[in-house]
């Protein structure tokens, strides 16, 4: 099967703008689209995806199915009816979709005859099931889904008076008794548990397989036979404390037998079994308390269970492995903030096949996306450049990539964007090489300067990259050329340079990476070094209330969803436990002084530079007593501040298209208000 160029839709490479078109709006960010959970079919004839776009009376994601034939580019409608999909899984023959949907108001899990274009719900459950998972006759369906706990000894004690018939009393009280409690987005949690569940795959009753207060993961993977279930966890009576252990287990169908099928030291999962059942494929990585762990790839015999790491020298963390034939896998890295798809043999030989995976994060360029690979060699993916969000791309073996979709020309291509630059210099702390990138403003003149934000990236130990930003592309569009660089501490490095930021986020030295990056860019002689401005958001946020503690340099400064003290953030966030494992040394109560050198508020005594604070009230993650505190401590020194209050929003504060412009705009708004002519 070979690509009929002429009947797909153009490939999109690095497209430049067009002088004569307007620049980028505010409202423009409603009408942006993008690919997501891209899908290819076992046989790499079709390609089903999730067209994501904004919902401008509704303001939310709007999320419908749709399907490309890869031959000829023709692209279909699956299901747009306002619904929400997703958890998509091909039958192994490619004849059926399964998804899960909330079609019938509870999330279940559907079937889609392709030929056929019918439809069917195959589940009737009371939660929302997740990694869904074909037997190898398409005849079962494998899911997780969560079950509830009972109440515990403590909540049958309690006894309560009957309420007189009529009466108004307050709501009943909650116990709390888990240790994971709360999640950011979803507040305090009713306990529950996942499970794994299988449902025939023409419908019928779902059927619990394992059980247990324990912590239990996807994806799942059928053996051969179709006898057991594969999949990751941790069911030791502490493994809630063991933030950095899990192992593959085994689940038989039939009696529910549970086999454990490794024990290294850390963590395995993502296993999948190869075509012909010989061989498991999972991830791998240590349990050290630090907080970059690699991903390591591993193959297992399953007949005698003896494994090997395959790319063992190769200093990237891999994802999502799937078998792209019968003796080849398609894994995702990152690397220098681009994410790569390549293929490794069985015999160890990798082959590198795109490195242009991006565009599902549109506010920000953040290295994200993902793919889906074909058992004849071919893979399919989201597909970004700096210039566009995801489209669908696709490329068989051997082959260069396409695009089978352009959903954002309709938009872009009548707006003029400003142009991606890569940048690397050198850190003034200790000569570090730093990669980043600048947007210059539509119509730029090298001749003239222009005012420079500085934009710090989450995690820390993620990255960002060349991919398109709404974000800075709309900070570009008002005059300001926008700098974002990969800091120590960035993925995409490799173990060593993720692991320079260990014990020290933030810190004095990703503070010079920054600051270096600024007079790189003043270098190059088109930037105002009296109007110098920072923002991000996260450790970003972090990063900006940091600086503005260590330096004057900057007019303004916009901090979203920041830390400010420590102590208090891991002892009210819902990450606590990990944070505290991976990246400190001790409790709070016995590392006091480590926690307040690493703490904003520690040097909000030389804080100068006024400062706008950007976060939701909903935000479990770095909760918005984080930024009260800050806004406090500012106002008891009489430094200008302003204290943006997002309702209802979480830590994803620009997840409703509306807030990410109000982000936006308050951002643009207070560097105007200090702004020097």
């Amino acid at each position: 099967m070979w690509l009929k160029a002429s009947a797909i839709a153009l490939s999109l490479g690095v497209v430049a703008p067009q002088l004569s078109a307007e620049v980028f709006k505010s409202e423009d960010i409603f009408q942006l689209e993008y690919a997501n959970q891209v899908s290819v079919s076992p046989d790499g004839r079709y390609v089903a995806y999730i067209r994501n776009s904004f919902d401008d009376m509704k303001d939310s994601t709007r999320r419908s199915l749709w399907l490309v034939e890869t031959e000829t580019g023709k692209a279909l409608p699956i299901f747009d009816d306002g619904h929400s999909y997703g958890a998509l899984s091909w039958s192994n023959d490619s004849s059926r979709l399964a998804f899960t949907s909330n079609r019938n108001e509870q999330n279940q899990i559907h079937v889609y005859w392709i030929n056929e274009q019918k439809v069917a719900k195959v589940t009737n459950v009371h939660e929302s099931p997740s990694s869904l998972a074909w037997s190898n006759d398409d005849q079962q369906i494998a899911f997780m889904m969560s079950v509830k706990a009972g109440p515990t000894e403590f909540e049958k004690s309690v006894k309560m008076p009957a309420k007189p018939q009529g009466a108004k009393w307050a709501d009943s009280t909650i116990v709390v008794e888990e240790t994971y409690y709360q999640r950011d987005g979803a507040g305090i949690l009713e306990p529950s548990h996942n499970q794994v569940f299988v449902v025939p795959a023409l419908g019928g009753t779902a059927r619990q397989l394992t059980e247990g207060e324990f912590s239990h993961r996807g994806p799942l993977t059928w053996s051969e036979n179709d006898e057991h279930i594969v999949f990751s966890g941790n069911r030791h009576e502490d493994w809630a404390y063991q933030v950095n252990e899990s192992d593959l287990f085994a689940v038989s169908v039939s009696d529910k037998t549970l086999t454990q099928i490794t024990d290294l030291p850390g963590q395995e999962g993502s296993a999948q079994f190869s075509p012909d059942g010989e061989h498991l494929l999972y991830l791998h990585s240590g349990n050290e308390p630090v907080p970059y762990h690699k991903n390591q790839l591993w193959v297992m015999n399953w007949d005698d269970r003896s494994a090997r790491e395959l790319q063992a020298d190769l200093d990237r963390s891999f994802s999502n492995p799937q078998w792209n034939g019968e003796e080849q896998i398609a894994v995702q890295f990152a690397d220098r903030g681009k994410n790569v798809i390549a293929t490794i043999t069985l015999d160890d030989t990798l082959t590198r096949r795109a490195d242009d995976v991006g565009g599902t994060y549109v506010s920000r360029p953040y290295t994200m996306g993902s793919f889906s690979a074909a058992l004849d060699g071919s893979v399919a993916y989201t597909r970004g450049t700096p210039y566009r969000p995801a489209d669908v791309g696709f490329q068989q073996q051997g082959a260069s990539s396409v695009s089978l979709t352009q959903l954002n020309e309709d938009l872009l291509a009548h707006r003029q964007l400003g142009e991606v630059h890569e940048i690397e210099f050198e850190s003034r702390y200790d000569g570090q090489t730093i990669q980043g990138w600048y947007i210059t403003p539509p119509n730029f003149d090298e001749n003239k300067e222009y005012p420079l934000l500085l934009e710090i990236h989450g995690g820390p130990h993620l990255s960002y990259g060349p991919h398109f930003a709404a974000e800075h592309q709309r900070y570009a569009a008002e005059g300001y050329v926008v700098l974002y660089v990969n800091h120590r501490g960035s993925t995409s490095y490799g173990k060593e340079f993720a692991m320079l930021l260990d014990g020290n986020y933030s810190s004095p030295y990703d503070f010079a990476d920054h600051m270096s990056g600024i007079d790189a860019l003043i270098d190059k002689g088109f930037i105002d070094d009296n109007n110098l401005f920072i923002a991000g958001g996260s450790a970003g946020g972090i990063a900006t209330a940091y600086a503005v503690g260590m330096t004057d340099r900057f007019n303004a400064a916009a901090a979203t969803n920041p830390v400010i003290n420590w102590v208090s953030k891991v002892l009210t966030a819902d990450s606590s436990m990990g944070q505290i494992h991976n990246q400190f040394p001790g409790m709070p109560w016995e590392q006091l002084e480590h926690y307040w050198e690493r703490s904003p508020l520690s040097l909000v005594g030389n804080v100068t530079t006024p400062v706008m604070l950007f976060t939701g009230e909903n935000d479990r993650r770095t909760p918005i007593s984080e930024t009260e505190q800050f806004y406090q401590a500012l106002q008891l020194r009489k430094v200008d501040t302003a204290m943006v209050r997002v309702p209802g929003a979480s830590h994803g504060v620009t997840y409703r298209p509306s807030n990410m412009i109000a982000k936006i705009e308050h951002a643009l708004a207070w560097f105007e208000r200090y702004k020097k002519d």
